[in-house]
C-alpha cells in the first residue's frame, strides 16, 4: 500500500500494516452483502472502502463495473494553475474538492462532450475520443474520426493527417457539397453531445455520438474500430437509453427509437415533430423516476450587448413536458414535486430528492442557473465546453 497524506498528516506504512492484519482478522461478509452496503455510499467513501482489503476491494471493482449503485452527482472542474493533467471533483456531500490526476493527453486540452455513468467523453487535439474514468484513471479510446461516416482524412506528402473533408450528406441530402477542416475546426464543427451506456449484447458498453453535419447518429460498441451510422433522422439533441432501447430526441420535439440489439437497426417514430422550426433552445429528453418519459426545453438569449467581444448566453426559460406517447402529444408539467432535474453536457437526470438529501429539490416547475458570462458559448453548442472558471478553489485533497 502506498504511502498517502491528507490535510498536512501522514501515514506511516507500518499502522497500516497493522490495520492491515487486524482487518484480515475479522470474519469476511460475503461479496453480496458487501456489495449491497457498499452500493449506499458516496464517491470518496467507496473509494476508500475498496483500500481497505482485497475482499473489500473485489467487492468495490464488482460493484463498479455492474454500475449498481446511486451517487449525489459531483462538479468536475479544471483551472490553470492545478496543472495540464488535473481534474477537480467537488462533492457536495462532504462539501470538499478532490485533485484527480488523469492520463494523457492533458484534460486541459480536451473537449468535453459528454458525461454518463461515471465516465467523460472527450476530444482531444487530433480530434480523437477518449473515455476516461475521472476517479480511477482508467482510459479507452474510441474508434478514429476518420471512421465517421463523412469524415475523410486529407495527408501531406509525408502521410500525416493535417485537414480533414466534411460531406454534408445525410440519409436524405446528396453527398455533393462539402467542408475543409483543420484539426481545431473540426473539434468545433464536428462534435455535438455524445453518451456512453451499458451494453446488454456483450455486457460491457457502447457510445453514441451526435455529431454535424445537421446533427446526426452514430455508435461503437466496445472493441468496435469504426462508427456506425444511423443515417435516419438530422438535427438530434439529446439520447437516453431504456429497456434496450435507444431513444433519440430531435430540436423538433420528436422521438425516435432504435433496437440496435437487432441484426438490422431501424428507426421507430415514437412521437411525431411538435414544431417545424428549429428555435435557439437545448432540448433534454429524461426517463423519471415515477416511470414517465420528460422532454425539457431551454430557451437562451444573448449578452452581446453586455459583452460584445464573445456569444455569451443565458438561460431565459425552461419548460418541462411529459411525453404521452400514446396520444404522440406532450403535456407540460408545473411541477417536478420531490425531485431535482441536472441538464447539461452531462447525461440527463432526474433525482429523488428524498434519495439524496444533499440536493435540494424543485418546489415547482421554476429553475435557477448560475451563469458565467465569461464562458464562451457558441450557437451551435449553447452548452459551451470546459473551460477555467475565474473563481479557483484552493481547499482540496488527493484521492
Amino acid at each position: 500500500m502506498k504511502k498517502f497524506s491528507k490535510g498536512g498528516k501522514s501515514f506511516h506504512p507500518a499502522l497500516v500494516e497493522l490495520e492491515d492484519a487486524v482487518v484480515r482478522a475479522l470474519p469476511e461478509l460475503p461479496q453480496d452483502v458487501l456489495m449491497d452496503i457498499f452500493a449506499t455510499l458516496e464517491i470518496p467513501d467507496l473509494i476508500r472502502a475498496g483500500a481497505v482489503c482485497s475482499s473489500w476491494r473485489a467487492a468495490y471493482t464488482c460493484l463498479r463495473n455492474l454500475g449498481k449503485y446511486k451517487q449525489t452527482p459531483c462538479l468536475l472542474y479544471t483551472y490553470k494553475s492545478a496543472g495540464e493533467n488535473v481534474a477537480c471533483l467537488y462533492s457536495l456531500v462532504e462539501n470538499r474538492s478532490y485533485r484527480l490526476t488523469l492520463p494523457d493527453p492533458p484534460i486541459h486540452r480536451r473537449l468535453l462532450i459528454g458525461s454518463s455513468n461515471g465516465w467523460l467523453i472527450t476530444a482531444d487535439e487530433t480530434c480523437e475520443l477518449h473515455i476516461v474514468n475521472p476517479i480511477t484513471g482508467e482510459q479507452i479510446a474510441l474508434p478514429s474520426v476518420s471512421t465517421i461516416e463523412q469524415v475523410k482524412p486529407i495527408t501531406t506528402g509525408s502521410g500525416i493527417i493535417h485537414k480533414y473533408k466534411v460531406s454534408y450528406y445525410t440519409g436524405e441530402k446528396d453527398g455533393k457539397d462539402f467542408g475543409i477542416y483543420d484539426l481545431k475546426e473540426l473539434c468545433k464543427f464536428l462534435y455535438f453531445k455524445a453518451f456512453m451506456f451499458p451494453d446488454p449484447c456483450t455486457g460491457s458498453y457502447f457510445v453514441v455520438l451526435i455529431h454535424n453535419p445537421y446533427y446526426q447518429l452514430s455508435f461503437a460498441r466496445a472493441g468496435d474500430d469504426k462508427w456506425t451510422w444511423l443515417p435516419l433522422n438530422t438535427f438530434n439533441r439529446d439520447c437516453m437509453y431504456m429497456d434496450d432501447i435507444l431513444y433519440a430526441l430531435t430540436v423538433y420535439g420528436e422521438i425516435d427509437a432504435f433496437d440496435l440489439t437487432a441484426s438490422t437497426i431501424t428507426m421507430k417514430v415514437t412521437m411525431n415533430k411538435i414544431t417545424s422550426s428549429i428555435t435557439f433552445s437545448s432540448h433534454y429528453i429524461i426517463w423519471a423516476p415515477w416511470g414517465d418519459m420528460l422532454q425539457v426545453w431551454r430557451d437562451f438569449s444573448s449578452l452581446e450587448q453586455e459583452f460584445p467581444q464573445r456569444r455569451s448566453m443565458y438561460t431565459t426559460k425552461v419548460t418541462v413536458y411529459k411525453a404521452d406517447l400514446k396520444a404522440k402529444e406532450l403535456v407540460e408539467t408545473k411541477s417536478l414535486s420531490n425531485n431535482i432535474l441536472f441538464l447539461g453536457n452531462n447525461n440527463s437526470l432526474c433525482l429523488r430528492a428524498d434519495e439524496y438529501p444533499q440536493l435540494k429539490a424543485n418546489s415547482d416547475a421554476s429553475f435557477e442557473f448560475a451563469e458565467n458570462p465569461s464562458w464562451k458559448v457558441s450557437e451551435q453548442d449553447p452548452e459551451g465546453s470546459c473551460g477555467d472558471p475565474n473563481q479557483e478553489f484552493q481547499d482540496f485533497d488527493e484521492f
